[in-house]
């Protein structure tokens, strides 16, 4: 009997043990898989990790990455004198991390910061991780901010992201980012007309770029000299090794160039201004375009068509198209007053190998302005795309006017090889009106047998 008692008590022992050592199973696991596994949490989060016990005391110091996110760590942005400045926070992390021996160094920088942030901080910070080996660095800060030197010269750097108020200043033929794949410049200001292109010389790797440019970003330039104030904004893209490319210009009044020679490119979006210095060319490997341009209030509607025509010129290997046509722009020369297929024709031209078409048609004239005429008389009227190559078509914000009812009729008939015609309906249309649209579609001849109507 008593040796039953003790083969029981040293069972519940053993599975006493075996339980609590299942439930510490976690103070086993090496610190390199638990700092990898806080890299995927908020740095407050990952800091607050630290006060659970003694292990974890200093295992958020071997994460490579620091998130600082103002919107995040601050309670409420409203009372602007309970927020934590940038200084506070960067001071604090810099300590704490200093007091631990063989703390990782940052891999991954980024600052998201709307106020109390000083310049001094910031830039101290991103000097002290760029001489450390960073990979990302991440900055959306709104206080002015002259950007260190040593950014320009940093061989680690694979991507670079830079919204607000930061004066871009690379030094001229001695700046070089040789690692630099991924570089997003947002609303930043730049020193001289060259100051963009000088940057982008020194990243011979990179593949993708990001530049959203307002004409206010370019206030500096009058700053300098009058020989720079009288020179044109220069946006010079040659990298080889270029591969998506989104170049947005908004209120960009002040003259500029836009070159772009990148063999490698394959999608490009442009978004704004059509300049009227603009040199596209090389673009071999360019298979998806976005394109919504826009005219200057001061230039003529025949010179802007021209403009977005020659745009599109070298743009022949493209297969993905999605472009905006306002009437304002368009209305009177590119297209007449029987037919839309007019302002849309030339673009299909320039494409004829496109495969899929998305298009918007907005601020056209409504219902009634015209009748439907066959626009398509003759043979020679049909691009190459619509008689060989186009398969899927999407027509969004369809509201069912007469407009774009001739338009969808048209490509219906030319397109030979069409499968799919997508008809997005604008969110403003009852569901008898939708009814409406779905029916008549549906009675327009097809040159493809195999098109079906697909109803958003």
């Amino acid at each position: 009997m008593k040796e039953q008692m003790r083969e029981t008590k040293e069972k519940e022992e053993s599975l006493s043990e075996s339980e609590e050592e299942r439930l510490d199973f976690i103070s086993r696991v090496p610190d390199s898989i638990l700092s990898y596994i806080l890299s995927f949490l908020p740095t407050r989060e990952a800091v607050l990790t630290s006060i659970l016990s003694s292990r974890w005391r200093t295992v958020w110091t071997l994460v490579p990455t620091l998130d600082l996110d103002q919107r995040k760590l601050s309670k409420t942005l409203v009372d602007q004198s309970s927020c934590t400045t940038l200084g506070d926070i960067l001071s604090n992390l810099w300590m704490l991390r200093n007091t631990v021996p063989n703390s990782t160094p940052i891999q991954k920088l980024r600052i998201h910061w709307f106020t109390h942030c000083f310049p001094l901080h910031a830039h101290t910070w991103i000097r002290a991780n760029i001489l450390h080996g960073l990979q990302d660095l991440d900055l959306s800060i709104s206080t002015p901010l002259e950007l260190p030197r040593c950014l320009f010269f940093c061989t680690t750097l694979v991507l670079l992201k830079l919204k607000g108020q930061f004066l871009l200043n690379p030094v001229p033929s001695a700046s070089t980012l040789p690692s630099l794949k991924t570089l997003l410049l947002q609303r930043v200001h730049y020193a001289n007309p060259n100051s963009l292109s000088t940057l982008l010389a020194a990243c011979p790797v990179l593949q993708d770029l990001t530049l959203i440019v307002f004409g206010s970003d370019l206030e500096r330039l009058d700053d300098n000299d009058a020989a720079a104030a009288a020179a044109k904004f220069n946006i010079i893209v040659l990298v080889p090794t270029l591969e998506t490319f989104l170049l947005h210009l908004q209120d960009l009044w002040y003259s500029h160039k836009i070159q772009i020679n990148t063999p490698a490119l394959k999608s490009f979006q442009f978004l704004g201004w059509m300049g009227e210095d603009v040199v596209l060319e090389n673009l071999p490997n360019l298979v998806k375009l976005f394109l919504h341009a826009e005219k200057h209030i001061f230039t003529s509607f025949k010179e802007y068509s021209n403009r977005v025509l020659d745009f599109m010129r070298p743009l022949y290997n493209v297969k993905s198209m999605e472009f905006h046509i306002k009437a304002a722009q368009f209305y009177g020369e590119l297209w007449c007053k029987s037919c839309v297929w007019n302002a849309v024709r030339p673009f299909l031209c320039r494409a004829p190998k496109l495969q899929t078409l998305a298009f918007e048609l907005t601020n056209w004239p409504g219902y009634g302005c015209c009748a439907p005429i066959d626009c398509l008389e003759e043979a020679l009227d049909v691009p190459e795309c619509l008689s060989s190559h186009l398969t899927t078509c999407y027509h969004k914000g369809f509201s069912g006017n007469d407009i774009e009812m001739q338009l969808v009729r048209q490509i219906l008939k030319a397109a030979r090889v069409l499968k799919t015609m997508n008809i997005i309906v604008g969110s403003d249309l009852d569901s008898q009106a939708k009814l409406h649209i779905h029916e008549e579609l549906l009675t327009f001849p097809r040159s493809s047998q195999t098109c079906q109507f697909v109803f958003d």
